[in-house]
């Protein structure tokens, strides 16, 4: 069964096609991966400073056909060779994934192809079983994005019970806020995380929000607000020295990356011990940051769990997490799937309501 996977939900569109053959017959996930195409919206919202959700839109009306072109001439295949649709439903900005959702209904439609409505997060914590190594159910998920930062209890496809979330500012909104004030360029994440590796070690003390408190719950804007105190009171001293400046901010990077990666592993760590998972999943876009998946490595080694990531391309949004979500819904029986035209979306969206019974 070959599945098309659209994601439109917020600045990057993504169109994908899958095979479910390499799952069903025991091999390798990432054998079924038959082509995709992605566009990212980073240069067109970083004049802004973060995503214009309008000019979202209007951009992957452009680039959703083009995409799905790409999709079929890197997999060999036409449109008469999918067998279901799939697309992000949400949660994401509203008239982003109301294009993907128009686009998805009205191809399955014209084909008479069944299609699926995925939860975005779902494809984000499925998609490490697409990687070299395959993580056991049940497995731990620290879902770590822009827009998310959660723990989640994964026993099976379908199957999640949600352990913590941030109470506040996500880690991947922390890296950007952080990255403006020090003059970094939108998004901040990868420029933060190699500012970093120039800082000293213990050059500056800033929070490690909520380490000690006793649940698996976060929040990062307590530590977005130490980064803002700590520029004003380097900004009165009046060093006009580039060097000097150059130096600090990246001590202060150093700090503030140690902080968030201090916290998030420490969290993880609780959970595997509460749930007694063996596995540890890490996705979303901070899925990328080396100083966390180095920290988790180190950890993994140390206590005697296993951590899976998928693989570097996919850590950002992308249409195979989305195809790859929606073939495994489909081979549960086809829950969700219809051919009805009719369509809506749920920009507010929370994953254990989406649970298979």
């Amino acid at each position: 069964m070959i599945v098309l996977g659209i994601e439109t939900s917020c600045d990057e569109t993504g169109v994908a096609l899958y095979n479910t053959r390499p799952w069903e017959d025991g091999k390798p996930a990432f054998e079924g991966i038959l082509g995709q195409g992605l566009h990212s919206q980073i240069a067109m919202h970083r004049d802004y400073g973060g995503v214009v959700p309008e000019l979202a839109s209007r951009d992957h009306i452009r680039r959703v056909l083009p995409l799905l072109g790409q999709s079929l001439d890197q997999s060999g295949l036409k449109l008469s060779d999918i067998d279901a649709v799939a697309f992000t439903q949400g949660p994401g900005l509203a008239g982003a994934l109301l294009v993907g959702s128009a686009f998805a209904k009205s191809l399955a439609q014209g084909l008479n192809l069944p299609s699926m409505g995925v939860h975005h997060l779902e494809g984000h914590l499925l998609s490490p079983l697409l990687g070299q190594t395959v993580p056991q159910f049940p497995f731990i998920a620290l879902l770590v994005s822009g827009g998310h930062t959660q723990l989640m209890k994964v026993s099976g496809i379908g199957q999640y019970e949600l352990l913590g979330e941030t109470l506040d500012d996500a880690a991947g909104e922390a890296f950007d806020k952080t990255a403006k004030l020090l003059g970094l360029d939108y998004p901040g994440g990868a420029a933060i995380s190699k500012l970093a590796e120039q800082g000293r070690l213990g050059m500056l003390d800033l929070p490690k929000p909520m380490l000690h408190s006793g649940d698996l719950d976060f929040s990062f804007s307590g530590l977005k607000t130490a980064v803002l105190n700590q520029t004003k009171k380097f900004a009165k001293q009046n060093i006009a020295d580039v060097n000097i400046v150059a130096q600090f901010h990246a001590d202060l990077a150093r700090s503030f990356v140690g902080a968030i990666v201090a916290v998030l592993v420490s969290k993880s760590e609780k959970a595997l011990k509460q749930t007694g998972c063996k596995h540890l999943v890490l996705a979303g876009g901070v899925g990328a940051n080396v100083q966390l998946r180095t920290a988790l490595n180190d950890k993994a080694k140390k206590n005697h769990f296993e951590v899976h990531y998928p693989p570097l391309e996919l850590c950002t949004d992308n249409g195979m997490m989305i195809a790859f979500a929606g073939a495994l819904r489909l081979l549960s029986e086809g829950h969700g799937a219809t051919k009805s035209g009719a369509f809506n979306v749920k920009p507010r969206w929370h994953l254990e309501t989406n649970n298979l019974k």
